[in-house]
């Protein structure tokens, strides 16, 4: 039988807080000596009222900084905690050799969120663009025991070898995109997930290999339901 961890499955478990809260703004966590973890909290979070995550993977060559942008007044606007975890390497180590340091960080990353607010278990998702994306469609069915939503953005690949529970999946990806093209990503990852009985909202749109502002909207609205934006 495979290793869980090897697999990508996560040790994060729900808990109750036991440390302060962080106020409004953006945060460094101070885990890591590299690359550390980002947490954005928007003004208003009560720190022992369950509140939404998204935990947003940047893509290759990316950073926090990077892949912030994509969410974060959105974050702001909704009220969810946004984690922006970074990979060790240039890109997640799933990509270039299989689940090992970044699955650890994360879980680490995870904890520290859990122990300073009280995470709404029925919002959990996780998301990323182009190496995000393909790291949110590997890991997000493989920690379904706590993911519940999965937003993914031009993804390249995805690669499973364990399943657990039934998270509901959010699938974009550009018509134009030459990087990496849809024929052979997108529409085969939603056929697949389908027939293996998952729920999958699939949107194209005319655009290239990149995120959309709207359709990062209607990402959020997927993850939380519809809402009305200034």
């Amino acid at each position: 039988m495979i290793d869980a961890h090897l697999a990508g499955r996560l040790d994060f478990v729900h808990r109750l807080p036991v440390k302060p809260p962080l106020a409004a703004g953006r945060h460094e966590l101070g885990l890591f000596d590299e690359r550390d973890a980002v947490l954005v909290v928007p003004a208003g979070v009560q720190p022992r009222t369950p509140t939404p995550l998204m935990v947003l993977f940047h893509g290759g060559g990316g950073s926090a900084d990077k892949i912030l942008p994509m969410m974060q007044d959105l974050a702001q606007a909704r009220g969810f905690l946004l984690l922006a975890p970074q990979s060790l390497f240039p890109t997640w180590d799933i990509v270039i050799a299989g689940n090992g340091p970044d699955r650890e960080r994360l879980d680490v990353a995870l904890a520290e969120v859990a122990s300073r607010f009280l995470l709404d278990p029925a919002h959990v998702a996780f998301a990323g663009h182009s190496d995000g994306g393909s790291y949110t469609l590997s890991l997000g069915p493989t920690n379904g025991h706590f993911v519940t939503h999965m937003i993914v953005s031009s993804a390249g690949f995805m690669s499973i070898h364990m399943q657990s529970g039934a998270p509901q999946i959010f699938i974009s990806h550009g018509t134009n995109d030459e990087q990496i093209p849809i024929d052979r990503s997108a529409r085969v990852h939603a056929a697949k997930l389908e027939a293996a009985g998952y729920d999958v909202t699939y949107v194209e749109h005319d655009g290239p290999h990149a995120w959309r502002p709207d359709i990062a909207r209607q990402a959020v609205d997927f993850f939380l339901g519809p809402a009305s934006y200034c």
